[in-house]
């Protein structure tokens, strides 16, 4: 099969994958010499062993074959959190020195590396306009298919207040100010008339902000409160906490929050409590791995990252352990962008197993999207999300953060990108 990929508005093919380990994204063991087949609505018909797969088509012209030569397959991935409007290492207030084509013509770049890197869902934590979510649903462009929250509520002075002390905004539309609890709810009725999937607060202070620390508090637990329950009044949104320090994390679990992201002061205490109430972890551990470099950051930023480096790793080692309910999330643009499943092997380096780091980044991430009844896993009735990549990730976890590894990913049953070779022998890598 030589080397292509799938423009925005082509239309499906049925497709049927063979000769292939599978991976299914349930947490089950892996099959091998797996069959999945896949209907021209882009819907799973089957996943499974190919000793009870149903038989290929005679008419080759109305079923797409793909030889897997022996690799595997796994469900498409999530993103959690990322940050596409950004550049790596960019912080808000260089955005507005750029043209606005420009910014959306290289955030359309990095939805279609985020893509290519195996992210088929990814949810937007700040500054990603709805209208990307709509272009992508539309296919004026190939990117994840997003959630996002438009901007960030935090309180003046917090960890998404980036003004100058002369008043000048330099957010360029991440921000949303609150300092009270009737401002708290009108900031969510003001992102949510922009579009917004979920409500984002800032629960904490954070690294990359000038005017706060990782422990200092953000909103107050009776803002956050009121924050869930205006996105409980519209449409039972879900909310997201940016929160890294214990106290604020304490504030947010007790205010009612969906998820809590980056949970680098996890305790005992914060553990219990998110576990009690099914509270999902983001624990965005790119930016700990590969998000700190002294020359490109400014000092106070590289202090805190290397203050709380340790600390973090520590903490998410122990959510791990407890059995957190952890999804995944990168931190993109904070981190690298188009490398996204680095973050498992981040996650396995912390103790988490192989297979439940595979787990936490499909059927975890799909739950905590509320789209697990569709994506997430490779079962007939589920939207054919997946991909394909060359070597076992159960034996080296570090195969599905190299872009060029994942040989293939369809989404909704297109395939968006194709690097397999012809195919090889049966049972045989190329």
């Amino acid at each position: 099969m030589t080397q292509a990929t799938t423009a925005p508005g082509d239309a499906r093919t049925a497709l049927r994958v063979h000769n292939a380990r599978l991976i299914d994204g349930t947490g089950s063991s892996p099959v091998d010499d797996a069959v999945v087949t896949i209907d021209a609505q882009g819907t799973i018909t089957y996943a499974g062993a190919a000793a009870t797969a149903p038989p290929a088509a005679d008419d080759a012209s109305t079923v797409r074959a793909v030889d897997a030569g022996g690799r595997t397959v796994l469900p498409g991935f999530f993103d959690c959190h990322v940050h596409l409007a950004y550049a790596q290492g960019s912080p808000p207030g260089r955005r507005a020195e750029l043209d606005p084509v420009l910014v959306t013509l290289d955030t359309v770049t990095r939805l279609r590396q985020t893509l290519d890197a195996g992210i088929t869902s990814a949810r937007d934590l700040g500054g990603l306009s709805a209208g990307f979510r709509t272009a992508v649903e539309t296919g004026r462009v190939v990117g994840p298919r997003l959630h996002t929250a438009v901007r960030i509520i935090s309180h003046t002075g917090g960890h998404a207040d980036v003004r100058l002390r002369d008043g000048t905004d330099l957010s360029a539309g991440m921000s949303e100010i609150a300092d009270s609890t009737d401002a708290a709810r009108l900031a969510v009725r003001r992102v949510l008339r922009d579009g917004a999937d979920l409500v984002k607060v800032c629960a904490t202070g954070g690294m990359g902000s000038p005017y706060d620390d990782p422990d200092d508090e953000g909103l107050l637990e009776e803002e956050i409160r009121a924050v869930v329950d205006e996105a409980r009044r519209h449409g039972g949104r879900p909310v997201a906490a940016h929160a890294q320090g214990n106290a604020g994390i304490l504030n947010a679990l007790r205010g009612g929050v969906t998820s809590i992201e980056h949970g680098y002061g996890l305790d005992e205490r914060a553990l219990d409590l998110a576990g009690e109430r099914g509270v999902f972890v983001v624990p965005t551990l790119s930016t700990v791995y590969a998000g700190i470099n002294k020359d490109t950051m400014p000092d106070y930023h590289y202090q805190k990252k290397v203050r709380w480096s340790g600390t973090t790793k520590e903490n998410i080692a122990r959510a791990i352990e407890y059995g957190a309910r952890i999804a995944l999330g990168t931190d993109a643009a904070v981190g690298p962008h188009g490398v996204n499943l680095m973050e498992l092997s981040y996650l396995v380096d912390l103790g988490m197993d192989p297979m439940a780091a595979i787990v936490a980044g499909t059927r975890t991430s799909a739950e905590l999207l509320g789209v697990a009844d569709r994506l997430g896993t490779l079962a007939p009735g589920r939207t054919a999300d997946l991909v394909i990549c060359d070597g076992d990730p159960l034996q080296d976890i570090g195969v599905l953060g190299d872009p060029a590894r994942i040989v293939c990913v369809v989404q909704g049953g297109v395939v968006r990108k194709d690097l397999l070779l012809p195919a090889a022998p049966s049972g045989r890598q190329p």
